[in-house]
């Protein structure tokens, strides 16, 4: 990948994240890195994030795991939204936990993606498995810059 498309992979995560209070405000999120089609999240479980099993609903860590979506599938500036998605619980996350979520895009063909996420906590234990079909819309993230474009199938 170029230095052109990570630069602007940065920008728009940045734009993004700025713009995206549900992420930043409500959830705690942090956007640790967005590069061409991939993103990384990272949040810390709090009291208000506990069902009343006293674990992480699962709500919220299919939230950081969208929200890891979210900036994958616009890194290259195109703008898109999800078309589908599922999730796996595979262990639960207690408050304290530091939940970080990776995604990487799988394939991008057209105007749908496949991406993969994974939500590990601070042990490095699997908590969840997420994976999202992207749908490309009309505009960009950042208007005055180009879209980058695909470099695989």
């Amino acid at each position: 990948m170029s230095d052109a498309a990570t630069a602007l992979a940065r920008r728009v995560g940045e734009t993004m994240f700025a713009q995206d209070r549900a992420s930043r405000e409500t959830m705690g999120m942090e956007l640790l890195a967005c590069e061409p089609g991939r993103a990384r999240m990272r949040m810390t479980v709090h009291a208000r994030h506990l069902n009343g099993h006293q674990i992480c609903h699962g709500g919220f860590i299919f939230t950081l795991a969208d929200s890891t979506f979210a900036f994958a599938c616009n890194s290259r500036n195109h703008s898109a939204v999800a078309a589908g998605c599922s999730i796996e619980f595979l262990r639960p996350a207690h408050e304290g936990d530091v939940l970080t979520c990776e995604g990487v895009e799988q394939v991008q063909s057209g105007r749908h993606g496949v991406y993969d996420m994974r939500v590990t906590d601070q042990h490095g234990h699997v908590v969840a498995l997420f994976r999202g079909k992207s749908a490309q819309i009309r505009g960009r993230v950042l208007p005055d810059e180009p879209e980058q474009q695909e470099t695989r199938a």
